[in-house]
């Protein structure tokens, strides 16, 4: 029976997919034609940006609609809280079945350890790791057995084949389905072999803000680069797989369908080697994110939607497309009007950060970032100022945050960053007000795990 007052969510989260690293975003080294169909049928929100991007701040405020100051889910390996109101505890208390496969990384209490079902936020059914990268060798727990096992071949493969075993025999009432897929995040040699042959380091081609002046430095990215598009592929294959069978199985009307990434990747921008993210430029944050739900997207053409989407948002966006309660301590905006009703939002703005930088960025400068329709405006904790205007500079080559020109439009967008500071009480300090506030503590190579 249909139950469109209830739709299914499939949410296909990806680790450090960048927003341009897509076909229909026009690279012509990204092989995504499953991808691109979904493109042609979605809600594309064009501003896509991670809320904090890195991955366990990125998923935390996925999962809480808050920000990283409010959870202190600001870098790697910490524990989330198990009283947060989260995603899957609310779908689960509108009705809905919940479900969670693949990488999880917000539990904190060690990458391979098993994750009992009081921090598994609301997820029911359950085959998880807290974080491996090893894809043809990929752990996870299966619900409450102890026993850890193994995914067959390359992960994301057998992940969504299991995500498509869940969707056929849930079809009868809603659910809530995460498949969280560890590709392209590196190591960038372990996609399947076919596709590893298939991509040539020699054949990619870079955007202009990717800048060799160095021999090496030019072999290792192109080098990355190639296993990046290899993994991307082979994740095409899986959205397609998810594609197919929610068609087979008369779900797609019923079903909203997310693709969508964390944070991206600087793979050689800006002189940034691979793998490198936290940062502020548009290839570490901004992600792809399509959102197709027949009944509202029906006739669209890759329909763009410029009002920019933080990792916050995502939460009360799609609790109000569901139906379902949204909980007071959430901090993102409801936009969901800009799928209902296909309409932008002309004031809202996300705001984006990196709180107390960690790992291989411990000694890049903290920020605090707004992405608007057309700009993104940057105030480093160094006190230097970035100004970009995103639709007449994409690359971001040309910073006007001196230009007299731009003057006004960088005081308004101080002040807009300082009311949107103001509204979720971030006195945007020195990393170690952090630190201290959190109970965090820097090791001498400058990580920095949790030791409350």
């Amino acid at each position: 029976m249909p139950h469109k007052d209830k739709p299914n969510v499939v949410y296909i989260l990806t680790d450090q997919w960048r927003a341009k690293a897509t076909g229909y975003n026009g690279d012509t080294n990204a092989i995504t034609p499953h991808i691109d169909r979904l493109a042609a049928e979605s809600v594309n929100f064009a501003n896509a940006i991670g809320t904090s991007p890195v991955c366990t701040p990125a998923r935390a405020a996925l999962l809480t609609g808050r920000f990283p100051t409010t959870t202190g889910m600001f870098m790697n390996d910490v524990p989330l809280s198990p009283d947060e109101e989260s995603i899957g505890k609310a779908f689960k208390a509108g009705g809905y079945a919940t479900a969670y496969i693949g990488k999880w990384h917000v539990d904190g209490h060690g990458r391979a350890s098993s994750i009992p079902q009081e921090r598994r936020q609301g997820f029911d059914y359950w085959k998880v790791l807290e974080c491996t990268h090893d894809y043809q060798h990929s752990e996870y727990y299966d619900g409450d057995d102890k026993q850890i096992k193994t995914w067959p071949g390359y992960d994301a493969y057998a992940q969504t084949q299991d995500a498509c075993e869940y969707i056929k025999q849930h079809g009868d009432d809603p659910f809530f389905l995460v498949l969280s897929l560890g590709p392209p995040h590196f190591p960038h040699d372990n996609a399947p072999t076919e596709l590893q042959q298939a991509f040539s380091p020699e054949a990619v081609s870079f955007a202009p803000n990717v800048v060799f002046d160095d021999a090496e430095f030019e072999q290792f990215t192109r080098k990355e680069a190639a296993g990046y598009y290899a993994h991307i592929a082979a994740l095409d294959r899986c959205v397609g797989d998810v594609v197919e069978v929610l068609e087979a199985n008369g779900l797609q009307e019923d079903t909203i369908l997310i693709f969508a990434s964390d944070h991206g990747e600087m793979m050689g921008s800006h002189r940034h080697r691979p793998f490198k993210k936290q940062i502020f430029w548009d290839e570490s944050c901004r992600v792809p994110y399509l959102l197709r739900y027949p009944p509202m997207t029906a006739g669209l053409q890759n329909h763009r939607v410029m009002t920019p989407l933080g990792t916050v948002d995502v939460m009360p966006t799609l609790l109000s497309l569901c139906g379902v309660n949204i909980p007071d301590a959430v901090e993102g905006t409801d936009l969901s009007a800009c799928v209902r009703e296909q309409v932008e939002i002309e004031d809202h703005v996300a705001l984006y950060m990196s709180v107390s930088p960690f790992s291989d960025n411990h000694r890049d400068p903290a920020y605090r970032a707004l992405r608007t329709s057309r700009h993104t405006f940057v105030h480093t904790s160094e006190e230097v100022y970035y100004l970009f205007d995103d639709v007449d500079d994409p690359y971001q080559l040309n910073n006007l945050a001196e230009c007299a020109e731009a003057a006004d439009i960088r005081k308004e967008l101080a002040r807009q960053l300082a009311r949107q500071l103001a509204k979720i009480d971030d006195p945007f300090r020195e990393k170690e007000y952090y630190l201290d506030k959190w109970g965090y503590e820097v090791t001498e190579q400058g990580y920095v795990p949790y030791s409350r």
